[in-house]
């Protein structure tokens, strides 16, 4: 398991947009599935929707490639910051609410130097709430 406390050594996000809690499952180069506790006190339910509070899509895409950064790290990536490069095939299913837990899945399709392409899957209980394909950088600079 990795905790909060070493994720956060891990990747550069900071509340409000630390969207990971923990790791519960590694396997370095193949898969690993990260925990998020959805709650109430999300600062985007204030605008995404008075009344009817649902997690915006990106953010669960967002969260997912937190859990990639995770693997990539762990799998003896180093580097400073991870950068989209692309996402495809986003699908989302159903709406994640306060009081949720997300259970978000990511597999590595290919991973070559830097760069890495993931599958990740993101669930509430046995359901399937959100999934993507995605390519992250890893690096050591800012990009210009």
């Amino acid at each position: 398991m990795v905790s909060i406390k070493e994720i956060m050594d891990i990747l550069p996000h900071r509340y409000p947009f630390l969207l990971v809690d923990r790791v519960v499952e590694l396997e370095e180069g193949k898969r690993a599935v990260g925990i998020k506790n959805v709650t109430i006190n999300e600062h985007f339910f204030q605008g995404h929707f008075p009344g009817n509070p649902i997690m915006p899509g990106v953010l669960i895409i967002e969260a997912l490639a937190q859990v990639s950064g995770v693997l990539a790290f762990k799998s003896g990536i180093t580097g400073k910051a991870t950068y989209f490069l692309s996402i495809e095939k986003a699908k989302f299913r159903k709406p994640v609410v306060p009081g949720d837990q997300l259970r978000l899945e990511v597999s590595v399709l290919r991973g070559r130097g830097s760069v890495w392409k993931f599958e990740g899957k993101a669930y509430v209980e046995d359901n399937v709430v959100a999934e993507a394909e995605f390519t992250a950088m890893v690096t050591d600079r800012e990009l210009t």
